[in-house]
């Protein structure tokens, strides 16, 4: 699962990314990688370990509506959960 957010383009602010990417760990469990920064250059990353998927999903979810608040919009999703539709 992958969702990939920008800000708006503005000529006082350069173009910002926010890239959330919920992939599966080689002892069962479920990483989310979160990626941010300006948009053409290198950015940061976090990840997140959980147990289980729903719990992931439910913090990526948590993450893209912080995100949508602070004035991010989703460009680019895969493989999105059921109550993914914003």
């Amino acid at each position: 699962m992958r969702i990939y957010m920008q800000t708006l383009h503005s000529a006082e602010q350069p173009l910002r990314y926010y890239h959330l990417h919920l992939q599966p760990d080689l002892l069962s469990g479920w990483n989310l990688v979160r990626e941010s920064g300006i948009q053409g250059s290198r950015g940061q990353v976090t990840k997140e370990h959980f147990e289980e998927r729903d719990e992931a999903e439910r913090t990526l979810i948590k993450r893209r509506d912080m995100q949508l608040k602070r004035g991010y919009r989703v460009v680019f999703r895969e493989g999105a959960p059921r109550d993914l539709n914003n």
